[in-house]
């Protein structure tokens, strides 16, 4: 019995270690932990034909800048994925936000999300998080 109960305290041990908070801890100075977002925005359209270089900048001039002007990154990414069978391909943007300023991180992806859903007749926008450790060198 013992033993099980050294192996649940060392995989509960293991497993807090990946938690937020303890991650902040584990960042080699002078790095700090602070919260990374990734948005998939896929390019395709509805109706056919996908979201332009000029369409893209617009929305990203007006609704994500503001929201996040201390910078980001926009990488060109092409997606696939398996629907009914067939493999489906979209070329997509990449937004990655490192969230130095997390203050209401939430509502302001939120924002972009629901925009860039509105804007362009899309059905969802796949969203990654995560904490990193960074330092400016």
């Amino acid at each position: 019995m013992r033993r099980r109960s050294l192996i649940g305290v060392t995989a509960v041990t293991l497993l807090a270690g990946c938690a937020g908070p303890d991650r902040a801890a584990r960042c080699l100075p002078p790095a700090t932990a602070v919260p990374v977002v990734e948005l998939f925005l896929g390019r395709g359209l509805p109706e056919g034909g996908e979201v332009d270089e000029a369409a893209w900048r617009s929305f990203l001039d007006a609704v994500v800048t503001p929201r996040f002007p201390d910078g980001l990154s926009v990488i060109d990414a092409a997606g696939q994925w398996r629907r009914n069978g067939a493999i489906e391909r979209e070329r997509s943007k990449l937004l990655v936000i490192v969230a130095v300023d997390a203050r209401d991180l939430d509502g302001r992806l939120d924002a972009v999300i629901a925009a860039y859903k509105a804007r362009f007749q899309q059905q969802a926008v796949l969203r990654i998080d995560r904490t990193a450790c960074i330092a400016f060198r």
